[in-house]
């Protein structure tokens, strides 16, 4: 039946993607007025659009009916900053009229909320009245500063059109086997999380023989802590985009997008910008610089659903189906959008390849290690000293990192989750002990992935941070296997009884549930989300001695 519905989709494409079609339907009306005649359309039936519509958050009626919406990230939660905000929102709004959305990328500076399709944070609340009424209000930015012994991601070197003219006139022309072999000796692995090697990727796709491929930037960073994309998307857009060029052209494509997501409005500004600019100056489109290469970037907008972060849920989101996990193999480079070979990396793997081919493969080999080679972004939280995005060398001690770059930490710290709700909870004398080094972390039971922190203070109730993470797992998952969708809801209600003082928890059946979530999960959400709760049963048991009981 997917299958379907995604060669369906694809006979319209990209341009006028069916996903995008359906979000205008919904947000522009209050009734299912247009729903019989998209699927007329594209030959699906109305239960077809209705179905997809009504996976997404922002699609939602009940979402629609809202005026404002705080952030329910976990650095807000842990910084403890967001129920006054919601109190303030409620006065000046109504009870019915505030919501919550998972993480704003304000976690540098905390009191986050949405209003109005804008984001504010910091003491933005204290001018709710002038917000309301329109008027422009100054945002704090955050600080990003490279520590890097060479740059990659955080340079000058590709700011404006004539940078960008001058490299692309370079590349477009350069032999494509020897741009995937310059992206090999890199040893550049993926920085959403996964870390499969980039330049075998672009291989592989390569190598597929198909009419029309597909280059895809998942730029849905919906993990709390995290605000790196939010930096390349809006003071680096040039790196990002050229390296979705650059792809498109070593794999034999003339098409690409950029899968936003809606809880980022600046980020998605500043691209549409940069590719507008692209255009005017025939950078993109048809037969750029006079050459037999055509390539176009469309922008698709997500609607809350975080479950999009992960590559197959993207995929089906943009070709109008359910954001639900694929069983893989195929795999997208072989069988993605529309059923045709894609290419998807995430925004800082394709910045990274930009600076790599800039700055040689060589200097990025030569930082770090084979498996954890060149810079990464790291962001730090409102708990340190010096919150902000860094670009730092892999392989530097997270001692450093934390001291010295983050600043330390402003009050008492107990743990750090570090790569998301999905990474592992790291106790603060654990994480020193290690180097920023994905096998390192890995090894120690933990998971660096994208290298965000939340930081986790020494007075907060872990009962209620393993809630937390069970609640956002029971909210986000796509609902497709027992698991996931199952595991999610029971583990909620576990630590609901603990909460409401019903019930203590028997640790063999809270083992045997995360146990079977990590081994029984088709995707990484559900199937990851027993690492960090396992993390904090180990390093902090005695503070939930009273409600989780052993058997012995």
């Amino acid at each position: 039946m997917s299958k379907n519905i995604s060669k369906l989709s694809g006979r319209i494409g990209l341009k006028n993607n069916l996903f995008q079609k359906i979000s205008d339907r919904s947000l522009n009306s209050n009734n299912s007025d247009g729903i019989k005649e998209i699927a007329e359309e594209y030959n699906m039936g109305v239960s077809t659009i209705h179905g997809a519509e009504s996976f997404y958050e922002f699609l939602r009626p009940a979402h629609r009916k809202k005026k404002a919406f705080v952030c329910n990230g976990s650095a807000c939660m842990c910084a403890g900053t967001q129920d006054s905000i919601k109190k303030k929102l409620k006065e000046k709004l109504g009870d019915d009229k505030v919501g919550e959305m998972f993480c704003l990328g304000h976690c540098y500076e905390n009191s986050s909320f949405h209003y109005n399709g804008e984001n504010y944070a910091g003491n933005n609340i204290d001018k709710i009245d002038q917000i309301i009424k329109g008027e422009n209000i100054t945002q704090q930015k955050f600080v990003s500063k490279s520590f890097a012994s060479t740059s990659f991601l955080m340079d000058d070197k590709l700011l404006n059109l004539n940078q960008f003219k001058s490299l692309l006139e370079k590349f477009i022309n350069f032999d494509k086997k020897e741009i995937v072999k310059s992206i090999l000796n890199s040893n550049l692995s993926g920085r959403g999380g996964a870390g499969f090697p980039t330049g075998l990727k672009w291989d592989f796709c390569s190598k597929e023989k198909s009419e029309k491929k597909y280059v895809i930037c998942n730029a849905d960073e919906g993990d709390s802590g995290a605000f790196s994309d939010r930096y390349l998307l809006e003071d680096q857009p040039l790196k990002v985009l050229f390296g979705m060029i650059i792809c498109g052209y070593v794999i034999g494509s003339n098409e690409g997008v950029l899968y936003i997501r809606g809880e980022y409005p600046k980020s998605i500004e500043a691209i549409n910008g940069s590719i507008n600019e692209l255009k005017s100056s025939k950078l993109l489109g048809e037969n750029i610089l006079g050459t037999n290469f055509s390539f176009n970037l469309n922008i698709c907008i997500g609607q809350g659903a975080y479950i999009c972060g992960e590559e197959t849920a993207l995929i089906a989101s943009i070709e109008g189906r359910r954001a639900e996990v694929d069983v893989r193999p195929p795999f997208p480079v072989t069988e993605g959008l529309y059923k045709k070979p894609t290419v998807v990396n995430n925004v800082e793997t394709l910045a990274a390849v930009t600076g790599i081919l800039i700055c040689g493969s060589n200097k990025f080999s030569s930082i770090g290690n084979k498996k954890s080679a060149g810079t990464k972004l790291v962001c730090f939280d409102s708990f340190f000293n010096n919150p902000g995005v860094y670009e730092i060398d892999m392989c530097t001690p997270m001692k450093k990192i934390i001291n010295e770059i983050g600043g330390g930490f402003k009050e008492p710290v107990k743990a750090l989750q570090i790569g998301g709700p999905l990474g592992g909870v790291v106790p603060v004398k654990e994480v020193e002990k290690l180097n920023l080094d994905f096998q390192e972390f890995t090894a120690a039971g933990f998971m660096l992935g994208h290298a965000s922190i939340v930081s986790i203070p020494k007075d907060f109730n872990m009962v209620e941070y393993i809630h937390h993470l069970f609640e956002f797992s029971a909210e986000e998952s796509c609902g497709k296997c027992f698991p996931g969708r199952l595991g999610s809801y029971r583990g909620k209600e576990m630590f609901d009884q603990i909460k409401n003082k019903s019930a203590k928890i028997p640790l063999k059946l809270l083992n045997e549930l995360l146990i079977t979530m990590q081994k029984g999960c088709l995707c990484a959400l559900c199937g990851a989300i027993p690492m960090p709760i396992m993390n904090i049963l180990k390093y902090f048991g005695d503070e939930m001695k009273n409600d989780i009981v052993s058997d012995n």
